[in-house]
């Protein structure tokens, strides 16, 4: 029989690094036996192999603070953006992305390793959590939700309403975290007794603030600007239409299928690090894939600040791509409104053609702000 692809490349890497490694196939959201060892899985032999080491960033980022992120869903219809590979950073607004542009394989890449906790406590969710409404139940550590809010045909703001309208008690908070901590124990991901502390940890602060919850960043109050969990969920796109992961059952289930067939790869490493962005470079290479779309956020910006965007763009012109692929940025006013700001938003959702940017890379970019107005893509309205 023969290998895929991309199995003979995690092979060939694995032996260049002198790693002997055996794996058995297991469907990582398969249930274990109580108390069982789970062996080293290809899930995570994956994410090791395509990591580096960790950094330090000042924010939590359990959720973003990017309220305008649906802005671009038109413009990537439009354009075609569709199958391939994803790219990304942060946490859970990933997730529209994906359910919008349908990838074959998506990668979850950020410079801190608790991004990839997080998305390790999210994988976990979607694993146990077969629609919307159990999805939000048992992120935030309520009850089993109604037969009316579970149907298919229930609408993003009633769930939300429901979520809204229910406590969580000591029991179903316990219930809840001990579902997720079992579930992880599934991945075959090895992770420390402070890793699973940390993922915990996570899920309590989602359990105990709720819809309320709102990004952080460390030493700093919550900021009232930024938006709620709530008000990233019932986010609309331009024309004013439902646009997120939870909208739709259809959309979804895509998401989660992906997560039970170990599709959405959560990584460890720097934009502008030795390794890791090249990684996934070289594994949607070896799929026979090319990159859809890579989700960056406002990351150039501190890229540029430490003088290292050069190796991040290099790396990028070396991504395998079409001419549909294209990056999506967010531009915080900082005191310039960006030409395509919607009015009353903090950010704004920028799309450029990833030859684009290469294009624009190759002579030198003078600023961030150059960066976000060098041949964007118009608003898909």
């Amino acid at each position: 029989m023969t290998l895929p692809g991309y199995i003979r490349g995690m092979i060939n890497d694995m032996k260049i690094r002198g790693v002997v490694a055996v794996a058995s196939m297991l469907v990582a959201c398969a249930p274990a036996p109580s108390g069982a060892q789970v062996s080293h899985s290809p899930f995570a032999t994956l994410i090791e192999r395509l990591s580096e080491a960790g950094g330090y960033f000042d924010t939590d980022n359990l959720i973003s603070n990017e309220a305008a992120y649906l802005q671009v869903m038109e413009s990537l219809d439009r354009e075609g953006v569709r199958g391939g590979a994803y790219v990304g950073v942060g946490p859970e607004q990933n997730f529209s992305y994906i359910a919008q542009i349908e990838p074959e394989v998506a990668y979850i890449i950020d410079i801190r390793r608790d991004n990839m906790l997080l998305h390790l406590m999210f994988k976990a969710v979607f694993c146990e959590a077969p629609t919307r409404a159990e999805y939000l139940a048992l992120l935030f550590g309520r009850p089993q939700p109604p037969g009316d809010v579970v149907s298919p045909g229930a609408t993003v703001s009633e769930i939300v309403a429901w979520i809204d309208t229910v406590s969580f008690s000591e029991p179903s908070r316990s219930r809840a975290m001990e579902r997720v901590r079992e579930r992880i124990g599934t991945f075959g991901v090895a992770l420390s007794t402070r890793d699973m502390e940390r993922i915990l940890g996570f899920h309590r602060t989602f359990i105990e603030s709720g819809l309320d919850l709102r990004f952080t960043s460390t030493g700093r109050a919550p900021r009232s600007f930024y938006p709620t969990y709530r008000q990233l969920a019932l986010e609309r796109d331009r024309s004013g239409h439902p646009a997120g992961f939870l909208v739709h059952d259809s959309g979804y289930g895509y998401v989660r299928q992906m997560q039970l067939e170990d599709k959405i790869i959560p990584v460890v490493g720097n934009l502008a690090g030795p390794h890791a962005l090249r990684a996934i470079g070289n594994d949607i290479r070896a799929r026979g894939l090319r990159l859809s779309a890579m989700y960056v956020s406002n990351v150039e910006f501190y890229l540029f600040g430490d003088a290292t965007f050069g190796r991040y763009a290099e790396t990028l012109r070396q991504m395998p791509r079409d001419d549909r692929s294209v990056l999506i940025r967010s531009w915080f006013q900082r005191g310039r409104i960006h030409p395509h700001a919607v009015p009353g938003y903090l950010n704004t959702q920028v799309l450029q053609t990833l030859d684009a940017f290469v294009r624009g890379a190759t002579g030198g970019y003078r600023s961030y702000w150059d960066l976000v107005t060098r041949e964007p893509i118009p608003p898909g309205l």
